[in-house]
């Protein structure tokens, strides 16, 4: 069986539900953590780290953060959490779950 992969996503959305400014604030977040990689993976300078992506979700900006960031380096783990906490953001998380070996579906 494939195994699961948890993520959280940080939402643009306040808990008072304002949106999150700048609005390039995914995106910065997502370059910041882009030296962090899975392991023996070529880094380019124009692209971003996997366990950090941008995105859109139903309209919203949103980055998602790949669990195993945290093993890789447990200091960026916590700068993508301080990030949310500190800018009071809502997070949701979940868990992707693999069709197949290399085909995963989002939830």
């Amino acid at each position: 069986m494939a195994e699961s992969v948890r993520q959280f996503i940080i939402q643009g959305i306040t808990s008072g539900g304002s949106k999150f400014r700048p609005s390039d604030w995914a995106e910065r977040l997502a370059g910041v953590m882009s030296p962090y990689r899975p392991k023996g993976s070529v880094a380019s300078p124009f692209t971003y780290s996997p366990y950090v992506v941008p995105t859109f979700i139903d309209g919203v900006k949103c980055v998602v953060v790949d669990e195993r960031l945290r093993a890789l380096e447990p200091l960026a783990w916590q700068f993508v959490n301080d990030f949310a906490r500190d800018n009071d953001l809502r997070t949701v998380e979940a868990c992707l779950i693999p069709d197949a070996p290399g085909k995963p579906r989002q939830p």
